[in-house]
């Protein structure tokens, strides 16, 4: 085993220890630093990300994740203001989730503790790393981050600043650590470091998690990919149909929430799809239709099986016309990835028919998809978008950081 991977799980069971006789307060105190030292330091972060971005293009990255991996000002002020609204939210450990009293005299409840040490392995997504910190701590888990190598310099520059911050006031710079060797060949051996990490969440594409959840000896919470589909009901108001189909697909592609397949009812194909068409080709998005939506949107080409299940993360939008709202949940439960659904309609029934059918963590009515996000539920953060259905499932905000132990008062029984 590597031992700098030895050396920092055990850093960071020293810090677990720590972290968990940390007073809310003192928490809070050191996330409000944190989030100014990302603000004051963003010239650094900048320079740091702009290596990254360089060397993203020099290697042919699509543009869509160049997008993911650029910070901005404005975004380095997101990173920063999740952290502070982590501060404003209650401090689940600690909680006492009920007691109650045995016929012997014992008083039996449950507390919430955190997980421990948590291993987060992600992608070109620099902003991951000031949520992972910041849920984390919030929670008292020690983290450890595996970034990839396309961001390296962004994320060594922002856990540089967090633990400065933190050394400065008085907390443990292991908090967090990030493994600075980039190589497979140690991503493999993090994810077998069960004697130190408790859980261990991957952040990515269908590769990155499909690896993680099959080599890992560590406990895995699979936060997935997102192929996620509109509905375009026969009730629905069409201009606002519109506006969301274009705000879930293009407002940001490179993302897991966009919108990938578009489905639309026949009783408005007719009327909706030239309109879209025409929205949608002002945005340049490539549209491949069935041959139904085909002759009604000049320019799209035809899709094929495979169009159906893609997680494109670009402008690419595959669209189908349906004849009823269960054959539009039955498309969506085949080839969706269990992520995000939404349905436009004005009819409450068919509403509700897809909100109790449609199996996915998120599911909207008349919504964009894209507020599957942490900070849009306020969370403040996230550490992912779980998609599957133990422990935590949708956007991963501090209870999902956290598990329980029983409490069991007594006076002197003794089991007879």
């Amino acid at each position: 085993m590597n031992e700098m991977l030895i050396q920092m799980g055990k850093n960071a069971r020293e810090a677990e220890k720590s972290l968990r006789s940390l007073s809310t307060a003192k928490k809070n105190e050191a996330l409000a630093a944190v989030a100014q030292r990302l603000v004051e330091k963003a010239d650094v972060l900048l320079k740091a990300n702009e290596e990254d971005v360089a060397n993203g293009r020099k290697n042919n990255m699509k543009e869509s994740l160049v997008d993911r991996l650029m910070l901005t000002k404005e975004r380095i002020e997101g990173m920063a203001e999740g952290l502070r609204q982590l501060v404003d939210l209650e401090d689940p450990i600690g909680e006492v989730l009920g007691m109650k009293k045995r016929p012997n005299g014992l008083l039996i409840g449950q507390k919430r503790v955190p997980l421990g040490v948590i291993g987060i392995i992600y992608e070109a997504r620099p902003n991951v790393t000031a949520d992972a910190f910041g849920l984390c701590f919030k929670t008292s888990n020690a983290v450890i981050l595996k970034g990839g190598s396309d961001a390296i310099y962004s994320n060594q520059a922002i856990v540089d600043c967090i633990r400065e911050t933190l050394k400065e006031h008085g907390v443990t710079e292991d908090a967090v650590q990030l493994i600075g060797d980039t190589s497979r060949e140690t991503a493999a051996e993090f994810m077998k470091l069960d004697e130190y990490v408790d859980v261990l969440i991957p952040r990515g594409g269908a590769g990155l998690i499909h690896a993680v959840v099959s080599q890992s000896t560590i406990p895995v919470i699979e936060t997935g990919t997102g192929n996620c589909h509109i509905y375009v009901d026969e009730t629905a108001d069409l201009s606002m149909a519109a506006d969301i189909v274009i705000n879930a697909k293009t407002q940001r592609i490179g993302v897991c929430n966009a919108c990938e397949s578009l489905l639309v009812h026949n009783a408005v194909k007719d009327q909706f799809l030239p309109v879209l068409a025409q929205r949608l080709k002002e945005k340049n998005v490539e549209m491949r239709a069935d041959e139904e939506a085909l002759a009604l949107m000049p320019g799209a080409v035809p899709a094929t099986e495979k169009d159906w299940g893609t997680e494109y993360l670009d402008y690419i939008l595959s669209i189908k016309v349906v004849y009823s709202v269960d054959e539009a949940i039955e498309h969506i439960n085949r080839y969706n990835t269990g992520h995000s659904e939404a349905i436009i309609t004005n009819s409450y029934e068919n509403a509700q028919k897809f909100l109790d059918e449609v199996d996915a963590a998120a599911v909207y009515v008349n919504a964009s998809t894209r507020f599957t996000d942490g900070f849009e539920f306020g969370y403040g953060a996230e550490i992912g978008i779980s998609t599957q259905k133990l422990h935590a499932r949708g956007p991963m905000g501090l209870l999902a950081l956290t598990t329980t132990k029983y409490i069991i008062y007594g006076n002197g029984q003794v089991r007879p």
